[in-house]
């Protein structure tokens, strides 16, 4: 197959994944580097975005156990039983507040604004946030139970950062505003 021909210096790490990908496949190394370029191609953005940095968060959440992968629709069936004020127990509530001054005393250490803290979470799939203004921030719930559900975890998880929190809520979206304590 005539083309271009391309020299390239590889490091020790490429030269050994060469090595390795060419006697597990048992294709040339010409064919290899074409094949990966394609990839790389038609991968790019994905590469390149920094949803690969997410990818990598994903993985470190998730292989410490403490994380779960979880169905949207099993989170919102799980959600509906408890839609109705006048039906949550004491209990649940109290569990909400329990998970949440635990992540207080963890996100007190790991975040230093709202917007870390938000950002964070729109990470985990639980809402969808927009920067309003310096220190203010547009949330989006994908329901309105993981919508009421959330606004008490964050309201509780955020009490050991060193500032307040406003919260406003409006039709379909939240508005959080970090406030000097």
């Amino acid at each position: 197959m005539p083309g271009d021909r391309v020299t390239v210096s590889l490091d020790e790490d490429a030269k050994s994944a060469l090595e390795g990908l060419t006697e597990r496949t048992d294709g040339s190394r010409s064919e290899l580097i074409r094949e990966a370029i394609g990839f790389y191609a038609a991968n790019f953005d994905s590469a390149k975005a920094s949803d690969s940095d997410h990818l990598q968060t994903y993985y470190e959440m998730l292989s410490t156990g403490e994380h779960v992968l979880l169905d949207v629709d099993l989170l919102h069936a799980f959600l509906s039983q408890v839609a109705d004020p006048a039906t949550r127990s004491d209990e649940f509530l109290e569990t909400i507040d329990q998970v949440a001054q635990y992540h207080a005393a963890e996100y007190a250490e790991r975040f230093d604004s709202l917007g870390d803290v938000l950002e964070w979470l729109s990470l985990c799939g639980f809402l969808t946030v927009r920067r309003a203004e310096e220190g203010s921030y547009h949330v989006v719930f994908p329901s309105e139970e993981l919508r009421w559900f959330m606004v008490r975890f964050i309201r509780g998880s955020v009490a050991d950062l060193p500032f307040e929190v406003e919260i406003e809520e409006s039709v379909s979206k939240v508005l959080f505003t970090a406030r000097e304590k």
